[in-house]
């Protein structure tokens, strides 16, 4: 009896060293990626009421992680700090509905786009005569600090840009008053002045997006192996029309 046991020990150890070695490889060797987002930018990403970081980015992410066989797990970051902390290793990756633009490049390595976001106005509706961004010269115009809406705005001279660490501060200002418009993504502008039930009766979208912007997933440069796995999942998602699945999910 002894002795079986021994056997069965060792049969058992052989089976899991030499005829099953993948086995032990695909427990131990998935890949984890640190995945930085502002979770203050809904329905794009955002904290639910049970605390947890969910949305658009964050269920397209997961997809790309699933597809190209690495776990993807999220870091709440602001956003005025989030790329200097990729560049001091804090976390491998950003997504948080970051445009991709020639500055950027030359900064980090960037994915293969995934989403088309231009730049929208959004003001009160007591608020007459104004079609474009152009009309509200004299006025504040509010946008999340260092973000392409807040580069649209100081294009147009005689407006005055108001910065916000957080997008959802910009409406609560324009609903109270101290502001006239926000320039903000497209389904973010969206989520606020057609979804949220405290802002849509006060709200409205002004013209059609004035940028064509397209969202990236960031990594730091030169780090060529987890652009190319992250691109892989992309294609992946594209292909699969899970991205219009999520699309429907969150934006619709």
């Amino acid at each position: 009896m002894k002795g079986y046991r021994l056997m069965a020990g060792l049969f058992v150890g052989f089976c899991m060293t030499v005829l099953m070695p993948g086995f032990c490889l695909a427990a131990e060797d998935v890949r984890t990626v640190v995945v930085a987002t502002d979770a203050t930018w809904p329905p794009m990403e955002m904290v639910d009421t049970n605390k947890n970081i969910v949305g658009y980015d964050i269920d397209f992410m997961n997809a790309v992680a699933k597809e190209a066989g690495f776990n993807a797990v999220f870091k709440n970051t602001a956003w005025d700090g989030i790329f200097s902390g990729l560049a001091g290793g804090k976390y491998d990756a950003i997504i948080s509905s970051v445009t991709i633009t020639k500055e950027r490049q030359e900064k980090y390595d960037i994915s293969d786009p995934y989403f088309n976001a231009g730049q929208i106005l959004v003001v009160s509706k007591t608020l007459e005569g104004v079609t474009s961004l152009a009309d509200m010269k004299g006025k504040k115009v509010g946008a999340q600090i260092a973000t392409t809406g807040a580069i649209e705005i100081k294009k147009v001279a005689g407006i005055e840009l108001k910065n916000y660490d957080e997008i959802g501060l910009a409406f609560e200002d324009m609903a109270a008053g101290r502001i006239n418009g926000v320039v903000c993504d497209t389904p973010v502008a969206a989520n606020y002045a057609l979804q949220k039930k405290e802002y849509k009766e006060k709200f409205m979208i002004v013209g059609e997006p004035f940028t064509n912007e397209f969202y990236g997933i960031v990594v730091k440069k030169g780090n060529k192996d987890l652009l190319d796995l992250i691109n892989k999942g992309i294609s992946a998602v594209q292909k699969k029309g899970i991205d219009k699945q999520l699309e429907e999910k969150w934006l619709r």
